[in-house]
């Protein structure tokens, strides 16, 4: 059977963004145009699909590093901010984002909350997992060309 470990991240995570937007599992709040990812971008994000590749890399990262939690993940999806001629610091990323996309994912019955965090269900596991499958048997399709 294959899993997530199986399959590069990036493939896997647009697979997984594609689904969840074609199911409905997952919907982009109304502030979503006008937003910034965290304080440490100048700009919004060009992909106008970028919610559900955020819901979609937040449950691979709950699947891989679970039980975790916002702060952990507001860490991760951090990055350094320009200051101008000072040095660069490093801030965190927007908790807001991340905390309603985990209560959407919830909501779709894909994780769960436990004491130290939040972990994947039954059901989130077999939908990454198929999710897998499917990049897998793209993966080798494209290697026998």
């Amino acid at each position: 059977m294959t899993t997530v470990y199986d399959v590069p991240a990036d493939l896997l995570i647009n697979q997984v963004a594609e689904d969840l937007k074609k199911e409905g599992k997952v919907k982009s709040p109304e502030w979503v145009n006008f937003v910034k990812t965290g304080v440490h971008k100048e700009r919004r994000p060009e992909n106008p699909d970028w919610w559900y590749v955020r819901a979609a890399a937040l449950l691979r990262r709950v699947y891989t590093d679970g039980p975790v939690g916002v702060n952990s993940l507001r860490t991760h999806y951090g990055g350094k901010k320009d200051r101008g001629s000072r040095p660069e610091k490093f801030r965190r990323g927007s908790g807001a984002i991340i905390r309603r996309a985990l209560q959407q994912l919830e909501e779709s019955g894909f994780i769960k909350k436990e004491d130290g965090g939040r972990v994947i269900t039954p059901e989130g596991q077999s939908f990454l997992d198929r999710a897998a499958e499917k990049v897998k048997k793209e993966v080798e399709g494209l290697e026998k060309y």
